[in-house]
């Protein structure tokens, strides 16, 4: 039983709408389109029937008020004159057809309340066989009436049967209807509003972009939520800034020692014990270039429209004139979106320099996807295993295992490779390679 009601649950959660206004419209409107369907449906079934009933009673007691007023035998000259007066104040016109019987088949198929009421009113007061015909004529209703010389032909306008509050109820409740809904629109898209305009500020933020003239507005929540946002952008704007500043700091104070260090390793001579001593202090100063690499990875450069394949193009280049051997593959349109040109440029001279580091074939691609473009670099060298692809991200790791550490690398390239990506809202991805080696994507949104 519980496993039922979780799927009836499911079932009506895939139903709804995904977005705040239409379920909010749907919370609004559901409960008051319930309500006035009860009320039609009991309107339906007491008003309408009761007023039906007692219309379909008077047409009745009419019809009987004549048929007793008739001689018996029925004088064709009296019966004219009962006709005449049952027209001017009755509004029925009335017909004798002396001889005539009712057919065995009734002519009119009682389906609708009308017909039901007028056949239960007439039978209670005529006790007589009759047929209705409601269909022959759009403006009148026929009743024909079995007497002992002939029939009686009754007709009697249709809107004596009809209630026109009916009508105007239906449409009072379909008009008030329309009108809520469309004033829980406006105003539940009004209260959405701030909600977007919240959401779109922190995807901005989370891209790197500029953000101006944001004031929190709307419900109270809405407005908490924004001023939240402020602070927590405030304070992670200061840990970016305290963590660059700490970085640079503690590099270029560790240059001057190191300086200093390879000036006296100089004086030294050239025993092996002060080769070795140059290389642990190349090291150091190969590894502080890094840290300020990855200081700068996070800096204050403004993002700016720029043509994304250009980008790819200029760093490309920059790597085949150091010798690399790639093949580009990229669109003949312009690719215009927001981006921090001298970051993504290093985030994509790290990647495709480590591509070079490890193989002699890369091949370089882009693609466009729904919202957005994959950067695809693909090489031949001995890859990544994928239970290690996410370590690589991690600062100051290395492969030793895999890699040559002779390479001077410090951990620090995808590290830097993927923070660049991320202020951009993007992701950096690893794969396995067509060329068999690793597939590097970094997925940049529109």
């Amino acid at each position: 039983m519980l496993a039922q009601a979780r799927e009836f649950l499911a079932a009506v959660e895939r139903l709804m709408p995904r977005t705040l206004l239409g379920r909010s419209i749907i919370i609004i409107v559901t409960p008051v389109i319930l309500l006035q369907a009860i009320s039609a449906w009991v309107f339906y079934t007491s008003h309408w029937d009761t007023v039906t009933r007692r219309l379909a009673q008077s047409v009745a007691g009419d019809i009987a008020y004549v048929i007793r007023q008739l001689p018996h035998p029925i004088d064709p000259r009296q019966a004219q004159q009962v006709f005449a007066i049952a027209k001017d104040m009755m509004d029925v016109k009335l017909v004798f057809k002396p001889g005539k019987i009712l057919p065995n088949d009734p002519t009119i198929t009682r389906q609708n309340l009308v017909d039901r009421s007028l056949s239960k009113a007439l039978e209670d007061a005529l006790k007589r066989p009759f047929l209705i015909d409601s269909r022959s004529q759009r403006n009148y209703i026929e009743i024909h009436v079995q007497l002992a010389e002939g029939v009686m032909q009754a007709q009697v306008r249709r809107r004596r049967l009809f209630s026109s509050t009916t009508y105007l109820f239906f449409l009072w409740m379909v008009g008030t209807s329309l009108a809520l809904l469309a004033f829980a629109t406006i105003f539940m898209r009004n209260q959405v509003r701030p909600i977007k305009r919240l959401a779109q500020v922190a995807d901005d933020f989370g891209r790197g972009r500029e953000i101006r003239d944001f004031h929190p507005s709307g419900a109270n929540e809405v407005e908490l939520a924004g001023h939240a946002f402020n602070l927590m952008r405030d304070r992670i704007r200061r840990q970016i800034s305290q963590r660059t500043e700490m970085l640079a700091g503690v590099s270029h104070d560790l240059r001057t020692p190191l300086t200093r260090m390879k000036l006296q390793l100089a004086l030294m001579g050239g025993n092996p014990e002060v080769a070795d001593l140059k290389k642990d202090v190349d090291e150091m100063e190969r590894m502080i270039g890094g840290y300020l690499a990855f200081a700068r990875g996070e800096g204050t450069e403004r993002a700016v429209d720029a043509d994304l394949v250009e980008l790819v193009t200029d760093a490309v280049n920059d790597a085949r004139r150091e010798g690399a051997a790639i093949t580009l593959a990229t669109p003949t349109q312009k690719i215009m979106l927001p981006l921090r040109r001298d970051a993504l440029r290093r985030a994509l001279a790290n990647v495709i320099g480590n591509a070079r580091r490890y193989a002699d074939r890369i091949e370089v691609s882009m693609r466009s996807r729904g919202h957005g473009v994959d950067v695809i670099v693909d090489d031949n060298g001995p890859g990544i295993p994928k239970a290690q692809r996410e370590d690589v991200f991690r600062p100051f790791f290395r492969l030793d295992s895999s890699r040559n550490p002779e390479t001077g690398g410090t951990g620090l390239g995808l590290a830097i490779a993927r923070d660049i990506v991320r202020t951009h809202g993007g992701e950096i991805t690893l794969h396995d390679s067509p060329l068999g080696g690793l597939r590097a994507i970094l997925r940049l949104p529109s």
